[in-house]
């Protein structure tokens, strides 16, 4: 029996809240993996990141400069951390924060950290404001969408939409509007957190799908797990769902990941239509999805397919997974020391 080897990972996204990060998913399946002893290093922006304080969840903790604070100063926290616990791999979880390890990632390279992340091109090509030119590149079907800075521009666009309409964050965030009012509250109500632009799309009514899929970044995907939400939160959040036998769903994941060349995982947001049945792509995500854990559960352990092509080394493509395999969220109280707490805040890592 071969020796396991040992890693260093450095995740972000614990905040498993209503609307969860994918960070504490993505560190059960990098736990599972058979063939290497993973270091677990949680990267925080908030020290009430409920994954800090899960038992057996990471070895180590470190609290992080919000990408907004400025590039010099998440590359200095970087080189600290590096130098007292060598990391080999950083699996950013946010969308949000993706842009700026994209700009750290040729002085990761220096240090001898490793990422599979897209490029800038890649996450720019699939925002939401870009999704309408993405379907038509990639002969794929699209709500419609336009992308407004302003109440101004959001009255005027708004007129060549029939209500109901969704109003969109940049990066998260998203509320049906039936009125004019709802739509000016909901974006002053997006913008207020996440800034502008603001996404106005077209409301599919249908059923909700999604998948998870991983590219290695030339051309091939590796693997692929579509499944439909049996129940969502107020937020629009899978809080439960099943995996589902969808040869369609594979295929879209399939034709984007080999146009594309895409590094790493993502998570397409689909609905299905209830009068024609046609299938319309709402969102590209360029990260794992919070529900990453369920791939694992079929059979197709992504965090460990991403942490081993990150390394250097060659994954063979998973065609196979369970179908009919559910996954139920679920919120319980932890009763935690409030030691952890304290050093967290005073010396940002424990």
């Amino acid at each position: 029996m071969t020796a396991k080897k040992n890693i260093t990972v450095a995740v972000t996204g614990l905040n498993a809240i209503d609307s969860p990060g994918p960070g504490v998913s993505v560190i059960r399946g990098l736990r599972d993996s058979k063939e290497y002893n993973v270091r677990i290093i949680g990267l925080v922006y908030e020290i009430l990141e409920p994954g800090i304080y899960m038992d057996g969840l990471v070895d180590k903790v470190y609290q992080i400069p919000y990408p907004s604070n400025g590039f010099d100063v998440m590359l200095e926290r970087f080189k600290y951390i590096h130098n007292a616990d060598k990391i080999d791999l950083v699996i950013p979880n946010f969308d949000a924060e993706l842009m700026a390890f994209i700009k750290l990632k040729p002085y990761f390279k220096e240090m001898g950290i490793n990422l599979l992340i897209p490029n800038k091109e890649q996450f720019d090509d699939r925002l939401k404001g870009n999704l309408n030119e993405y379907g038509d590149k990639h002969g794929i079907k699209v709500p419609k969408s336009e992308s407004v800075h302003s109440i101004k521009e959001l009255e005027k666009e708004i007129e060549e939409f029939d209500f109901p309409v969704v109003i969109k964050g940049k990066f998260y965030d998203a509320y049906i509007a039936h009125t004019l009012e709802q739509a000016i509250e909901y974006f002053h109500k997006i913008a207020a957190k996440w800034g502008t632009p603001i996404i106005l799309q077209q409301f599919i009514k249908g059923n909700e799908f999604n998948v998870t899929a991983i590219g290695d970044g030339k051309g091939t995907m590796v693997g692929a797990v579509p499944m439909r939400k049996t129940f969502l939160t107020d937020k629009g959040k899978a809080w439960a769902g099943i995996s589902i036998d969808d040869p369609k769903l594979v295929e879209m994941a399939r034709n984007i990941i080999t146009n594309t060349k895409w590094p790493g995982g993502m998570e397409l947001e689909l609905m299905k239509e209830d009068k024609t049945g046609d299938l319309y792509l709402l969102e590209i995500n360029p990260r794992f999805p919070a529900w990453i854990y369920l791939a694992v559960g079929c059979g197709q352990n992504h965090p460990e397919m991403l942490m081993k092509m990150a390394m250097g080394e060659k994954v063979e493509p998973i065609k196979t997974y369970d179908v009919g395999k559910m996954f139920i969220r679920y919120a319980y109280d932890m009763i935690c020391d409030l030691d952890k707490y304290a050093q967290l805040s005073i010396h940002g890592e424990v």
